[in-house]
Parts: structure tokens; C-alpha cells; sequence
């Protein structure tokens, strides 16, 4: 444990190194892997992204869908990428906060992963399906039956699979995770009443089956409730404030990548994240917009993996 904490409280300074000057970028398409299956709130902004950094750059950016591991996958993918700025991967940061405390992963979050830019923070939002009547989460867990629940989430180590691990231990009721890689499947599924909760990002999918009733808005990990969901409580509100938490997005490119170069694509990115209209997509499916140096945005990953870490060391 004692490892894992030098590993986690040295991010910020690892990841800042400077590193030597870059080449000319870009000279050829961009690659930009996003770590979420096609059909979720992540793919839409990871294309809507990939389509304005393109029109300001000059080259296509072709997107990657490398879905799977709560991320991870797509992390190992981009640490073996050539560090020449030309591959970038879209992500939330728990692949570098949350999953190496669970398990061995196939790339150092410290040395071979260096963030970029600082995207926009997410609310969570967790859900009651058709196998569970329930109008807050209180009530839901209340109606557990001796089987317990089946809650599911985008993969182990996401933040929709930390609140739920938070809200099993503070509650006691016996909770089984149920793992997806994101995307429609688990949407589908949770239509189906495959299971019986759902921790998701708030999206315009989540949000149309929630007003169409097919899914019952339970609680929101998020600093405050949400303008369009007011009667829904946020984690903290619901008597879970350990879950109350929210997923923080940004690009990473691989760890070696020149210091310049990366203060370079931050700016491209960060002017493509002034646009008015950007802005407006991003809060209209209730992101919050974010716009942070590479430095800025690695000392906010090192404070979160302090929280993750804490949170999972209870």
C-alpha cells in the first residue's frame, strides 16, 4: 500500500517532467483513440472533437473506439504509441487514478501516459431499471431482496463503479457489480431489466428514457443537483456523500511526448473548447466544460487519485 501511495501522490511531478523539443506536428492524420465503446456521451464528444481539431489543424483526426478494462485498454494502446503527438487517446482519468490500485495494468500511469488537456468533468447518474420499483436510492436499496442487487457500470475501475462500491460498503446491502465496456449495451440492457441499478454518465440517451419513464433517476454524483433533474437528489443528499462523485475527461498522449508538443495540441484543443457552440453541446447534456495547461490538468489528476485512493483504502 505504501507503494501504491508514492505511485499515486507523484503524478503531478512525474507527469510534468519537461521533456526534449519537438518535431514538426502535424505532419500526417491524427490518431485519436477513445476508451469507450461507440453510442455513449464519451464517443459523441470524443467525434465532435475529433471534427473541430481537425477543421483548426489541417489533417484528419480519425477517431478509435478501444473499449474495454474501464479504460485501460486504451491506455496500453496509447503508452505503446510513438510519442511524436500524432496518436492521443480521449479518456477519464481513472484508468491512471483508479485502476492500477485494483490490478496489475500493462502500461506505468506515471512514465508512459502524459495528460494533455483537461476536457470537461461529467456528473454520474445513477438509475433504477424495470426489475427494481424505486423513486430515490434510498428506497431502491431498501427494496433489496436477500439476493442483494445487480449493479452495473462502464467497467471496473470507472467512476460509476466507485460510487457503487461506496454506496455497498456505507449501505451494508449486498450489491454484485456488473461490468460493461459503456456504451448502448448497457443501455440496452438496463431497458431489458437485466439488472437492477446503473451508474451512467448524463447524457441526452439516459435523459430521453428517464422523461420517457423507462428509467427511474435515483441520484447524481455532482457538486449540486442538476438544473434539468431538480426533484433528484444528489449522492451526498441521498446520505452517501463518499459516493458523490463525478468523472473527469481530458486527452493524453503517450509518455514520452515533448513538453512543447504538448503545450502545442493543448492550445489547438483548448481553442476548439472556446467555441461558443462546443461549450453549448458540452453543458447541454450537463458536461462541465474544462480548459487546463498540461500542467494544470496533471496536478487535478494527482489530487483525484489522493481522493480514489482514500476512498478505496476504507
Amino acid at each position: 500500500m505504501a507503494a501504491r501511495r508514492r505511485l499515486l501522490l507523484g503524478t503531478a511531478a512525474a507527469l510534468c517532467m519537461p521533456a526534449l523539443a519537438s518535431t514538426s506536428w502535424p505532419n500526417r492524420p491524427l490518431r485519436l483513440l477513445v476508451a469507450y465503446a461507440t453510442g455513449g456521451v464519451s464517443d459523441d464528444i470524443t467525434r465532435l472533437l475529433a471534427e473541430r481539431l481537425a477543421q483548426r489543424i489541417g489533417v484528419p483526426v480519425v477517431v478509435e473506439n478501444r473499449a474495454g478494462a474501464g479504460g485501460t485498454l486504451a491506455m496500453a494502446a496509447l503508452a505503446r504509441a510513438p510519442a511524436d503527438g500524432h496518436t492521443l487517446c480521449f479518456s477519464a482519468i481513472t484508468p491512471l487514478t483508479v485502476a492500477p490500485l485494483l490490478g496489475p495494468v500493462r502500461y506505468d500511469p506515471l512514465r508512459d501516459i502524459a495528460p494533455v488537456a483537461g476536457v470537461m468533468s461529467t456528473p454520474v447518474l445513477v438509475v433504477a431499471t424495470p426489475a427494481l420499483a424505486a423513486r430515490n436510492l434510498p428506497e431502491a436499496l431498501a427494496r433489496a431482496g436477500t439476493g442483494g442487487l445487480r449493479w452495473a457500470s462502464s467497467g471496473l475501475g470507472t467512476t460509476g463503479h466507485l460510487v457503487m462500491e461506496q454506496v455497498r460498503r456505507a449501505s451494508g446491502v449486498a450489491i454484485t457489480h456488473v461490468p460493461y465496456k459503456g456504451g448502448s449495451q448497457q443501455i440496452s440492457d438496463a431497458l431489458g431489466g437485466q439488472f437492477e441499478l446503473l451508474s451512467t454518465n448524463v447524457g441526452t440517451v439516459q435523459l430521453g428514457h428517464v422523461r420517457k419513464g423507462r428509467l427511474q433517476a435515483l441520484a447524481v454524483g455532482a457538486p449540486a443537483r442538476l438544473p434539468v433533474l431538480p426533484a433528484v437528489q444528489t449522492l451526498a443528499e441521498a446520505g452517501f456523500p463518499g459516493a458523490n462523485l463525478w468523472s473527469l475527461f481530458g486527452l493524453f498522449a503517450p509518455g514520452d511526448t515533448p513538453t512543447d508538443l504538448r503545450e502545442q495540441i493543448n492550445a489547438e484543443v483548448n481553442a476548439v473548447l472556446s467555441e461558443p457552440d462546443l461549450q453549448a453541446r458540452l453543458t447541454d447534456v450537463n458536461n462541465i466544460p474544462m480548459q487546463d495547461s498540461p500542467r494544470g490538468f496533471a496536478q487535478r489528476i494527482a489530487q483525484e487519485a489522493v481522493v480514489h485512493r482514500n476512498l478505496l483504502e476504507r
